[in-house]
């Protein structure tokens, strides 16, 4: 039986690694909020001004927005989860 596990220590700069996506996460985060602020004034013009098309788009920019979040707040969870999956099998 083999017994393989993440080492944490075998490579130099996991440490700088791990900094880095956690800034990139928190960009994407950020990220996400503009461009929510930006769908929901599109949504929020579109239906005030007549305007279906740009309503249509700013509901959708929402949710794509939202659904960034999600992917970004999640992501360390989803990764974890699959590699319990996979150490399963």
């Amino acid at each position: 039986m083999i017994d393989i596990v993440p080492n944490g220590s075998g490579l130099p700069g996991i440490e700088q690694l791990r900094v880095i996506v956690g800034a990139v996460m928190t960009i994407g985060l950020i990220l996400a909020v503009l461009a929510l602020i930006i769908a929901a004034v599109a949504w929020g013009y579109g239906a005030n001004s007549s305007n279906p098309h740009l309503a249509s788009r700013g509901k959708l920019g929402v949710l794509v927005a939202c659904g960034a979040a999600l992917i970004c707040g999640a992501s360390v969870t989803l990764v974890n989860f699959f590699w319990g999956v996979g150490q399963s099998v």
